[in-house]
């Protein structure tokens, strides 16, 4: 889940040299991009003398640095074009259709998750069948991030963007219309694909069209409809799937999706990168495979053991790549990887903290969905309600640490922020079969605390440390960091989880002769999200001896991997309280 995945208020603040400023939005991928833009913005402005934009808007071209001539978001060009070029007389048109392609792809990053439940009993989908449903999303938008950049500098921005709303909405119009599990799941990604898309694309349009205060004032507005999108994306498609059905959690995009379409050809300016290149064809097809492989060999895992033949391969087939991927980007004379941005202790650093963030707290929502829902017995709606203890912590605590970042600096906020995080779930932890969803609230206030103070300045953590060239491909390797984040947590908890579960329930029926035949048929139950129907269909006699069983193997499962998860986070947290050092900042200035 994009960013899904990243539920941070939109902030905007500036460092003590004027050269931070940004619009964080809600997503931790948008929270990257704002920051470079704005970062490009008060950098182009430092350079260039008042009044310079109206006196001459068509100075000598500057001749851009090959760099960055096919980065995803090319804050450099950006700024050189602000120099070359007058504002876009529909900008707030430009605005509009912006922000409501962005509305839609963050929407559906949160918004699926509550209605995964009923997905499942609707299309009799497995545990692994529903771990993809939302891996497909992440995987495409991961792998196709910076590849999707590069054509847009190429082609064009527009012509790019509005490409990527055509293919969303017509992804989600193929979810909603989806009558088995494979169909939505390459429907989702598609979605992906269309999301990648948009996401590359979208920031840089806000950056042609706008120029000077306008151009704050239109980030503002843009972070706070992300903001809004993300936060509410529970709370709605609980709504949608409780008073409708699961399917209008994708249909919602479709009348949003033609008006940007419609706005976008008829209002918005077409942009190019000057002397783009070409994207890594190589590179992208190789990194995708690898990605592919692991994730399908973790999740089959689950379902295989990591003895089967299958699973080795798909293991052994991804580290394989990963490794020819490393060897091409270094070689490479337009890699999308630039390896040489890892030299610095801070970027790698922010790297595994975006790594850490999203495979932890982010891929633990579904797991936490499925308890309350199929375990406690909310409605959908009921549990996106729940789940907003957790958003609501992090839109808050996002627009105070926005402002900090002037003053505090970024380890004491990124690495606390992921200790805190780590805390959270610990305290999530202890759940059994008698536990009550309210066990839940103290770990999922902290968790928010933590995720509200990491998000905001994580992205500093990138672009901050690069050449203003490179600002475009760092930014795009910590959001890719996310996005892979994501994928990999939920195929490995969800292995770790399948494989404590079936421990549990192996023992709890060992010496209950009427149940002793069954372990097979109940691990199925709970690790495919079926705990209640188990339940309900045994016979009345049982049906007590059931609930304690199932139950009690949730939540046994449930609170090992929140351990596996805390770990995670809080490692994460040391290595960039290690590696994140104000002077490479400061080198920069």
């Amino acid at each position: 889940m994009p960013d899904t995945n990243d539920l941070s208020a939109p902030t905007q603040s500036g460092d003590t040299n004027g050269r931070h400023e940004r619009a964080a939005g809600s997503n931790d991928n948008t929270v990257s991009v704002a920051e470079l833009l704005e970062r490009e913005k008060s950098r182009a402005e430092t350079l260039t003398p008042p009044g310079a934009h109206e006196a001459d808007a068509n100075p000598a071209p500057r001749a851009p640095d090959s760099a960055s001539a096919s980065r995803p978001e090319t804050g450099g060009q950006q700024a050189g074009a602000d120099q070359r070029r007058g504002p876009e007389p529909h900008k707030w048109w430009t605005l509009v259709a912006v922000s409501l392609g962005t509305f839609m792809l963050l929407l559906d990053v949160t918004i699926v998750n509550v209605a995964l439940p009923d997905i499942q009993t609707a299309l009799h989908s497995s545990f692994s069948d529903l771990q993809w449903v939302v891996d497909a999303y992440a995987l495409t938008l991961a792998a196709l991030l910076l590849t999707t950049g590069s054509l847009a500098d190429l082609f064009g921005r527009r012509r790019l963007f509005v490409v990527g709303l055509v293919v969303f909405t017509l992804a989600s119009l193929l979810c909603g219309v989806a009558t088995n599990t494979l169909f939505l799941q390459l429907s989702r990604a598609l979605q992906g694909i269309g999301g990648a898309i948009m996401f590359s694309v979208s920031l840089a349009l806000l950056a042609d069209a706008f120029r000077g205060k306008d151009r704050g004032t239109a980030f503002g507005i843009w972070g706070a409809i992300t903001g809004l999108a993300v936060a509410i994306g529970p709370l709605l498609g609980g709504a949608l799937t409780s008073g409708l059905s699961w399917r209008w959690i994708f249909f919602v995009n479709l009348p949003i999706g033609v008006l940007a379409v419609v706005i976008t050809i008829a209002r918005v300016a077409e942009s190019k990168a000057p002397h783009a290149r070409r994207p890594d064809w190589l590179g992208f097809v190789v990194f995708t495979v690898a990605l592919a492989s692991l994730i399908y060999g973790l999740i089959e895992s689950s379902e295989r053991s990591f003895h089967d033949a299958r699973v080795i391969g798909c293991l052994v087939a991804a580290g394989v790549l990963l490794a020819a991927f490393l060897l091409i980007e270094g070689r490479g004379k337009s890699p999308m990887f630039d390896l040489s941005l890892f030299r610095k202790p801070t970027f790698t650093g922010g790297a595994i903290a975006a790594f850490g963030l999203s495979a932890s707290i982010f891929a633990l929502l579904l797991y936490l969905t499925l308890y309350v829902q199929d375990v406690l017995g909310f409605s959908p709606f009921g549990t996106g309600l729940r789940l907003l203890v957790l958003s609501g912590g992090i839109f808050v605590v996002a627009a105070i640490a926005g402002r900090l970042t002037s003053r505090v600096p970024i380890r004491f906020l990124v690495g606390p922020g992921l200790l805190i995080v780590g805390v959270g779930l610990l305290l999530m932890r202890g759940l059994d079969a008698s536990s009550l969803w309210t066990h839940l609230i103290p770990g999922l206030i902290v968790s928010g605390v933590g995720v509200g103070l990491v998000n905001p300045p994580l992205a500093s953590t990138a672009i901050g440390v690069v050449k203003p060239q490179n600002a475009g491909m760092a930014s795009g390797i910590n959001s890719t960091f996310r996005q892979v984040g994501i994928a990999t947590g939920i195929a490995l908890l969800g292995t770790l989880f399948t494989t404590k579960v079936t421990d549990e329930i192996t023992r709890l029926v060992h010496g209950v002769p009427q149940l002793s035949s069954h372990a097979a048929q109940l691990t199925k139950a709970v690790t495919g999200g079926a705990v209640r129907q188990a339940v309900q269909s045994s016979p009345a006699a049982t049906r007590p001896k059931i609930e304690h069983i199932t139950t009690s193997a949730f939540t046994t499962g449930l609170n090992f991997i929140l351990l596996v998860a805390a770990i995670l986070v809080l490692a994460s947290g040391v290595v960039a309280l290690a590696t994140i050092r104000q002077k490479d900042f400061a080198q920069q200035d």
